[in-house]
Formats: structure tokens, C-alpha cells, sequence
């Protein structure tokens, strides 16, 4: 998912700082421009690590490039792969023919998993997330 990132320029001494506005107090810093991709989704990965967090949606870059806080540095997006974050669950009742679940578990037995994560995986691949 596409992501605005923040980046404040370095030179020669300094590094280039990155914050992510939608995941507040989540930064990073890479000497290269080039490193920086990167070095968000490890930042991001990190700042989900320990934390029972929803993913929000990506502000609009619109509503950002506004914001008198972001006005000395430039913009990039980062596609942040949200698959690999460790993000709150949320309980789900659903509906599911009899045969269908029955594959399903079966499925999930076969690939040593749980039900749920059997779907999410599912759910994950088929959106592209």
C-alpha cells in the first residue's frame, strides 16, 4: 500500500530523515535517497512490533503537502507491504457454505495453520496486499 513519506534532505555531514505522518513518531534516516524505501518498511515494521495497532488508511498527499509542518522538505511514496506488520486482529463472524469450510480447514490442517490465518493469507493474496 502506497504511503506519503516526508523526507528531510541531508548533505554531506547529515543524513536524509524520513517520518511517516500517518504512523505518528515512526522515522527513519538513510545517507542515500536510494536506501530509504527500505529503511521505512523495516521502521514501520519496527513500530508495529510491540504495538496492538490498526493500519489506517494513507492520508491523502493532498491533505499533507498543506500542512504547515511539512513545508522545507520533499515528498516520496513508499509502498509499504502491511502484510508483514504485526497489526491488531479484530474478531469477524462470517457466513461460509458447509463444503467450502470444510475445504478450508482442511486446507489450513494440511499447511499447519489456524482457520483465520489460513483466510488471511487468502484474503492478503487475492487483494495484493
Amino acid at each position: 500500500m502506497l504511503f506519503p513519506v516526508y523526507v528531510h534532505i541531508g548533505d554531506e555531514n547529515h543524513a536524509h530523515g524520513a517520518e511517516i505522518p500517518d504512523f505518528p513518531g515512526c522515522f527513519t534516516a538513510a545517507d542515500s535517497r536510494d536506501d530509504l524505501a527500505g529503511n521505512v518498511q523495516e521502521a514501520v515494521e519496527l513500530f508495529f512490533e510491540d504495538e496492538d495497532i490498526v493500519v489506517p488508511a494513507p492520508t491523502p498527499l493532498s491533505a499533507l503537502m498543506a500542512n504547515p509542518d511539512y513545508q522545507d522538505g520533499i515528498w516520496m511514496m513508499v509502498d509499504i507491504d502491511t502484510g508483514k506488520l504485526k497489526t491488531k486482529s479484530v474478531r469477524l463472524n462470517v457466513r461460509l457454505p458447509e463444503g467450502l469450510l470444510r475445504r478450508i480447514d482442511e486446507e489450513a490442517k494440511n499447511r499447519h495453520m489456524s482457520r483465520s490465518a489460513f483466510l488471511a493469507m487468502s484474503a492478503q493474496r487475492e487483494l495484493g496486499a
